[in-house]
């Protein structure tokens, strides 16, 4: 493992926002970039946070802000987006998760509390399947609950059917920095929900140099883990989970759409084992607001340390367990 300056970016910005060290963690190919931030208590529980598809580790920077150092919080730049960008296939859910176990091996030997936000948790819960001894709890994120695929549609096109506009976007180029804020401060789920920490792990997606920044993420590691998260070894993860988990859905979709990702029906219809999954929806919010704005955040981060067995778990804004 090797360390990296500390990046006190957010904390230059915002008082509130808590700064993290940057790790390089040694996997198969490379080295995986990894944000830190560290708890208080050297000794405190520690989380292992894995973000969506075409993110980073930093779309989990407000919930650190709202654990406030009563946990320790690893969130990894997943091999092919952010500073893990240039690490090579193969790709895939299983892929992640053997990187999370070499995560854990080397930052923090022992059991964690495992969450996942989008295609994280669905590399949550098979990374908990997979190494059942690695995780004491598992919280997802508005993901992680699979539905067949339609008889005689090709994967691929439903995945740029879901996550299309986020596909194109790793085609384009930016001229400079405040041009890819512009396109992001646009996009509908983002709207007034502009903060220093969304824009930190924005600007972290950027790579090259003006005028032809791109995004990171590699656009075959985007297509190969997200039909990867249809079949069945994936999707079905959540049915063979080897301790009880509670998923947070959010209200609204990834355009800010009334139509979320999940609703009462469609969870209904997922066959979820009622002993296994609970789930809980986080009213008001969108499938990005859920982890990066203020109240989904906080909710999630309640969650986290309700799982880590510590106080400061009531989580307003959630419904009820089902």
């Amino acid at each position: 493992m090797s360390r990296t300056p500390r990046d006190s970016a957010p904390a230059r910005q915002d008082a509130g926002a808590p700064g993290h060290e940057e790790l390089q963690v040694p996997v198969p190919g490379g080295r995986l970039a990894v944000s830190r931030w560290p708890a208080d208590d050297p000794d405190a529980p520690v989380v292992l946070a894995l973000h969506g598809i075409t993110a980073n580790g930093l779309s989990w920077a407000r919930v650190a802000h709202h654990l406030a150092g009563r946990v320790t919080l690893v969130a990894p730049d997943l091999r092919g987006r952010g500073r893990s960008g240039r690490l090579p296939g193969p790709y895939g859910i299983a892929a992640h998760a053997d990187d999370m176990a070499a995560v854990v091996d080397t930052l923090s030997p022992g059991k964690v509390v495992l969450t996942g936000h989008s295609m994280g948790a669905f590399t949550a819960a098979l990374t908990a399947v997979r190494r059942p001894h690695l995780p004491t709890a598992l919280l997802l994120v508005d993901g992680g609950v699979g539905f067949p695929v339609p008889a005689g549609l090709d994967p691929d096109t439903l995945i740029t059917s879901v996550i299309g506009p986020a596909m194109r976007r790793l085609t384009m180029t930016f001229p400079d920095r405040d041009a890819y804020r512009a396109f992001w401060r646009q996009h509908p789920a983002f709207a007034g929900s502009w903060t220093p920490w969304v824009d930190a792990y924005i600007q972290r997606d950027l790579v090259g140099e003006e005028p032809g920044l791109r995004s990171s993420c590699s656009l075959e590691a985007v297509r190969t883990d997200g039909v990867d998260q249809l079949g069945a070894e994936v999707s079905g993860a959540v049915h063979r989970l080897p301790l009880q988990a509670v998923l947070l859905w959010a209200e609204r979709g990834l355009m800010d759409e009334p139509q979320g990702l999940y609703d009462e029906r469609r969870l209904a219809s997922a066959g979820l084992d009622p002993r296994l999954v609970r789930t809980r929806l986080v009213a008001g919010t969108n499938h990005y607001t859920i982890l990066i704005g203020d109240e989904g955040a906080r909710v999630v981060a309640s969650h986290l340390l309700a799982a880590a067995g510590l106080p400061g778990a009531d989580a307003p804004g959630a419904g009820p367990a089902r």
